[in-house]
């Protein structure tokens, strides 16, 4: 779970942390002001199934993809992406065509998020 950039925002990502892991998920929060690097390094060094992205500041369009195209450089093709924050509905189709799996609004219900990630991801 990561935020990028200059988002100070992180109680969302928290809080879903916390749901992951309750959900049998191991959940590693990278913390505030992450840039795409900082995140594909900490997927290379957790060895991670699944990079959540959180961004509430309106960097999704460039920093998502940048992210996708880190790791599929770095031959973690596999990792399943996912984003959410305040996404503009019309931003979304671009994200997924950029190599984002799922886009999560505001309220998504967390059993959907849960559900998602547990029907892509083969959980230990």
């Amino acid at each position: 779970m990561v935020k990028p950039g200059l988002d100070g925002h992180d109680r969302g990502a928290k809080l879903l942390a916390r749901v992951l892991s309750e959900a049998g998920m191991e959940v590693i929060y990278t913390g505030l002001r992450q840039t795409p690097e900082m995140v594909v390094q900490a997927a290379l060094q957790e060895d991670v199934d699944v990079v959540g992205i959180s961004s509430l500041s309106g960097v999704h369009n460039t920093f998502f993809p940048k992210v996708v195209k880190m790791l599929e450089d770095k031959g973690l093709k596999d990792v399943l992406v996912v984003g959410g924050g305040i996404i503009p509905e019309e931003d979304i189709p671009f994200l997924k065509e950029n190599g984002v799996a799922e886009v999560f609004g505001p309220g998504t219900p967390t059993e959907e998020i849960v559900a998602y990630i547990t029907g892509k991801v083969k959980l230990n």
